[in-house]
């Protein structure tokens, strides 16, 4: 059994090593399709998914979270409600002034941007805490294509793990956790 258990790490399999957790996996709970579960090395964890569950042709504001393997790119937080976690990610301060498009004819469409801006967009720094930890998954990143779905992100659940707009969330207490082992060659895999 021990030669096995070592045997899975060196293979990868989410389990975490000297460069943290390689891989997050993520499926439907079983009667909940909006509601996930998260393997991170061996540990499982509950989450939230989009409200249209797990889809493999996921289109703007059809509310599904891709069925796709995602690396995380770098996060965003507030200093003022999540405090500040070791982690190998790139993470910026969230200020009133952030904002991501999600206007699929605008030149800044799946991009950050700055507020005010004229095109439709979310604002980074939300009364519902959700964004307080919130991780850049590089769906539709590169190349950006229209109308293929923006700001899937990693972030904190609402209360009750609701369902998201297409992005997987999980509580404070687990992106805690999670945090430490994280980094940029980590790979959010959602399968069914």
């Amino acid at each position: 059994m021990r030669s096995y258990s070592k045997k899975r790490e060196r293979n990868g399999a989410g389990a975490k090593n000297r460069h943290g957790i390689k891989t997050l996996v993520v499926r439907a709970r079983p009667g909940h399709p909006s509601q996930g579960l998260l393997n991170a090395g061996g540990t499982v964890f509950s989450c939230a998914l989009g409200r249209g569950g797990i889809t493999a042709g996921k289109r703007e504001g059809d509310g599904g979270t891709p069925l796709a393997a995602m690396r995380i790119l770098s996060g965003y937080f507030r200093k003022d409600h999540f405090k500040g976690r070791l982690t190998r990610l790139k993470m910026t301060p969230i200020d009133s002034a952030l904002g991501w498009c999600e206007v699929p004819e605008d030149r800044n469409y799946n991009r950050p941007v700055r507020l005010p801006y004229a095109a439709s967009h979310e604002h980074m720094l939300r009364d519902d805490r959700l964004y307080d930890a919130c991780l850049v998954l590089d769906w539709n990143i590169s190349p950006r294509l229209r109308g293929r779905g923006s700001a899937i992100f990693f972030h904190l659940a609402r209360p009750g793990l609701t369902p998201t707009q297409g992005c997987v969330a999980v509580t404070a207490k687990v992106m805690a956790r999670l945090l430490p082992y994280l980094s940029d060659r980590t790979v959010l895999k959602v399968v069914r």
